[in-house]
């Protein structure tokens, strides 16, 4: 029986944004009224999860950054993973070097060198803003800071940034692909995974207990961790492959399906 769901956002729980479809959140708060922990597990910032969790109805602890921060909607926090500032500067060096864009979060603020399309995309779809601090003020805050975002404008040019950058870090940082464009960089051994095993093991709940739903590359680890995952019908073919169970799309509201038929089925 399933204890602890634990979804991703973009393109699972909603489409972008923060608005959750009523059909998700009915199924949602369904889940949680039968004794079921309904969380997020999200490469975003805690800020930008915050609202579509409350927006759940649901006052639970939050995956954010990829697993490298849990913290409840009331805002304690559980479980941090901060990149070391020396490393961090080592890696905005060698990006500098490159002429790549890249963004970082401290203390849970949104930073970049400049103010360009990638940002005011992200700042979009995410709806947050950021501060533009140079590269100089990237070197400079250092302070809690959970990843580095790396933004291309292609898939196949991320995947080769990925590549040079798991060559030169790889032995000290982890690197997932989150979306076409999107390579986060995290301290190594974080992921969604960990983050799923060390929220289980506060809440004291079985692994095998737990379910997973998700739709992009940065899912897997989870997907592989939970005791059952389930893929959206929107999902990449990768994550399509390993999931023994698949749902709707997001815009089919596929995620209250997947709850409707293997969390609440039978209850």
């Amino acid at each position: 029986m399933i204890k602890l769901l634990v979804t991703d956002l973009d393109g699972t729980l909603l489409p972008t944004g923060t608005e959750v479809s009523p059909e998700n959140i009915e199924a949602a708060q369904k889940a949680s009224e039968a004794g079921v922990t309904v969380t997020i597990a999200t490469g975003r910032m805690y800020r930008a999860a915050l609202p579509v969790a409350k927006n759940l109805g649901v006052d639970v602890p939050i995956i954010t950054y990829n697993g490298a921060l849990i913290r409840t909607v009331s805002g304690k926090t559980l479980y941090s993973s901060f990149l070391a500032p020396e490393l961090m500067r080592e890696v905005l060096d060698f990006v500098e070097g490159q002429g790549w864009y890249i963004q970082t979060y401290s203390k849970d603020q949104l930073l970049y060198p400049e103010y360009c399309e990638h940002a005011k995309k992200y700042e979009a779809s995410q709806l947050v803003q950021g501060e533009a601090v140079g590269w100089q003020g990237l070197k400079e805050r250092t302070e809690e800071v959970t990843k580095l975002l790396s933004v291309t404008d292609s898939s196949e040019e991320t995947e080769r940034r990925i590549g040079i950058l798991l060559e030169h870090f790889g032995d000290r940082v982890s690197i997932v692909r989150s979306s076409a464009y999107y390579a986060e960089i995290v301290n190594k051994g974080v992921s969604k995974a960990s983050g799923i095993q060390k929220l289980a093991e506060v809440l004291g709940v079985d692994i095998s207990e737990t379910m997973a739903i998700g739709d992009a590359e940065n899912d897997i680890s989870m997907l592989k961790a939970a005791g059952l995952a389930v893929a959206m019908g929107n999902a990449v073919p990768a994550v399509k492959e390993l999931c023994a169970h698949e749902t709707g799309t997001c815009q089919e509201n596929g995620w209250a399906q997947a709850v409707y038929e293997h969390v609440l089925k039978g209850r």
